[in-house]
């Protein structure tokens, strides 16, 4: 098995656990990005920045507050870290 067929398989079989445990990390680290992009310039590129940043967090919250199916969430969930984490070196570097 692939590494990703791993961590879909622990992420489906403690599915209840990693709800609330991603939900908190993955908003914390939104968080942090959205913070680090509104101490850069206020420009056209940090709205959009910023608007990514929310829409990419909230899409995990929302697949999960509508009974998405648990590979989509996981997924979700893949895209919402890296494109925070992504955000977040950008702006620092």
């Amino acid at each position: 098995m692939s590494f990703y067929a791993d961590l879909l398989a622990d992420y489906k079989k403690h599915f209840l656990m990693y709800i609330a445990l991603t939900i908190i990390f993955q908003s914390c680290l939104g968080s942090i990005a959205a913070m680090v992009i509104v101490s850069q310039d206020n420009d056209v590129l940090s709205i959009v920045e910023l608007s990514v940043c929310v829409m990419v967090s909230m899409l995990y919250n929302t697949s999960l507050i509508a009974s998405f199916k648990k590979e989509i969430a996981f997924n979700l969930l893949i895209i919402s870290l890296v494109v925070n984490s992504t955000l977040i070196l950008i702006n620092i570097l």
